[in-house]
């Protein structure tokens, strides 16, 4: 394996962008870097005392990742194949298994690098998903029915919404309300007239996603045709000499959070189209809007599988990706090199905890580092819904704090229902947050469509808008577009924070006016969300 080990004096002879399939580079005094996976990007930046490494070959810990990373020095890494990537000791190491790894630097700053990867490595195409997406808040039937989606309980979530104040937007129906994995109809046990329950919801205002995934029940008529067909991954052996089998071809079996299920191979231009041809049918058929693309992550494809078109495992959770492209209605929770592109990115499920929250705004902003301006955070209050199951468990301020941090990101999603598991004084609080979210909606709207054509983000850390000012580790505030710095509170009981302003006027949304260049200490009760426009 060749290796080669830059150091400073090195560095200025040969910077250029060079091809190697391991590199070393030591860490400058006051460097930091971000990117690899959204999942970690609480931990981030890294600097010289880091000790971390990381594969993202097979791996990209249940959320978005990029063969990228950039430091506030303007030195940028990238590979078209996943790379290994270690912190250790002063010196970042990074590695390939096939393929090249570029490396260079642009200007001097985390702003510079970041314009010249964008440009270079993945442009945006001038398109963003749905706009409701941005301007409404979302909604997802999950904690509030896990398993058990069905019709008359999803009509009542939805009227429960309108009911209570709430703006409407995008009602996503979570797993369970299908047939069987991979048998993309509604179950009739459960919907007596699913066209008639999604005519109901677009009546009361809601644009309608259904959950789907990559993985075929076995044993199904379905999974029967598909395998038949050699549209389904097949394990090592590929074939099967079973007297009574019903197909030669030997479906790979891969455990995943449900169980055990063979999987579409969309490898294959042929397993594509069936699948469009499957989610063309729900659209066209029950007018349903568009689909919450659930799994593909990496790790589901490690095994000894085999696919129509040779491929790493990370190349399969770009296929899955690649779907949503046809539908400007979508989410994804997985992704792999879909930078620049109009697909939806949420944050993996958090916990119904004060941690968790804390971690909300570094994950996203890790997201936007790495080229995924069109960003969700996860459920408000958590997506794990064993946190749900009780109402002891419910932490008020929690909720109301975490649908305040979602306020002003690119996107905010409730599941679990406010009014019913909160005071009537702290439900009016997240319904204000509600609020305030579809009156910024234009605003970040226009945002998302500067984002389609300039790669530029629309919830940025602090040190990306405003470089050199020693930024790099705010991580509890952000900055919406250019012009407003929104610092929400992400610790329990504090009722006072401390908000770093940049040099400039900045005018509070309570109307008091700060002069910036300081760090300022503000009062923080439980109905503020804190948020200073540049003036």
């Amino acid at each position: 394996m060749n290796k080669l080990v830059i150091t400073p004096l090195l560095f200025l002879v040969i910077w250029s962008s060079y091809s190697q399939q391991t590199i070393s580079l030591e860490i400058k005094a006051g460097e930091y870097w971000w990117a690899g996976l959204s999942s970690l990007g609480h931990q981030t930046p890294y600097d010289q005392s880091s000790v971390f490494t990381w594969d993202l070959w097979g791996n990209n810990k249940g959320n978005q990742a990029q063969p990228l990373l950039l430091s506030n020095k303007g030195r940028y890494i990238w590979s078209e194949e996943p790379f290994k990537y270690e912190f250790n000791q002063g010196v970042l190491e990074v590695s390939v298994r096939q393929g090249k790894i570029v490396s260079g630097q642009s200007g001097e700053n985390l702003k510079s690098a970041y314009d010249y990867a964008v440009k270079t490595f993945f442009p945006p195409n001038q398109q963003i998903p749905a706009e409701i997406l941005f301007t409404h808040p979302q909604y997802n039937t999950w904690i509030e029915l896990t398993y058990d989606q069905n019709e008359d309980d999803i009509l009542k979530y939805a009227q429960s919404i309108i009911d209570n104040g709430y703006p409407p937007g995008v009602l996503m129906i979570d797993d369970n309300w299908q047939e069987d994995y991979g048998t993309w109809r509604f179950s009739a046990r459960r919907f007596s007239d699913p066209k008639g329950m999604v005519k109901k919801l677009h009546e009361l205002g809601f644009k309608v996603m259904l959950w789907v995934c990559p993985f075929v029940s076995a044993d199904s008529e379905v999974f029967r045709y598909l395998a038949e067909e050699g549209m389904l991954l097949l394990d090592q052996d590929r074939t099967q000499e079973i007297l009574w089998a019903n197909t030669r071809n030997k479906a790979a079996v891969i455990r995943w959070w449900n169980g055990a299920s063979a999987c579409l191979d969309l490898s294959n231009p042929k397993t594509r189209l069936w699948f469009k041809k499957e989610l063309d049918f729900l659209t066209n058929e029950y007018e349903v809007d568009g689909f919450k693309f659930d799994a593909g992550d990496a790790n589901f494809y490690t095994g000894n599988l085999v696919s129509f078109n040779p491929a790493e495992p990370n190349d399969h959770t770009t296929f899955f990706a690649e779907v949503g492209m046809d539908f400007p209605l979508n989410e994804y929770r997985a992704s792999w090199k879909m930078a620049g592109l109009p697909l939806v990115q949420r944050l993996r499920d958090k916990e119904h905890s004060w941690e968790d929250l804390q971690k909300l705004i570094p994950d996203l902003l890790s997201q936007s580092v790495m080229g995924y301006a069109y960003t969700c955070p996860d459920m408000i209050g958590g997506g794990e819904y064993q946190s749900f199951k009780s109402l002891s468990n419910i932490d008020q301020e929690l909720i109301v704090r975490s649908a305040q941090v979602h306020a002003l990101m690119p996107m905010m999603q409730f599941s679990v229902s406010p009014w019913r598991v909160l005071s009537e004084e702290n439900n009016l609080i997240c319904r204000d947050a509600a609020l305030l979210h579809q009156e910024m909606g234009d605003y970040i709207l226009e945002l998302a469509k500067e984002a389609s054509t300039t790669g530029k983000p629309i919830a940025k850390p602090m040190e990306l808008v405003f470089p050199g000012n020693g930024y790099e580790k705010i991580k509890d505030q952000f900055v919406l577009g250019d012009h407003i710095i929104v610092a929400p509170v992400v610790e329990q009981g504090v009722r006072e924070r401390t908000v770093v302003l940049p040099k400039g006027k900045w005018k509070a949304e309570d109307g008091r006016v700060y002069r910036g260049g300081k760090t300022v200490v503000i009062d923080v009760p439980l109905e503020r969300i804190p948020y200073f426009k540049k003036m």
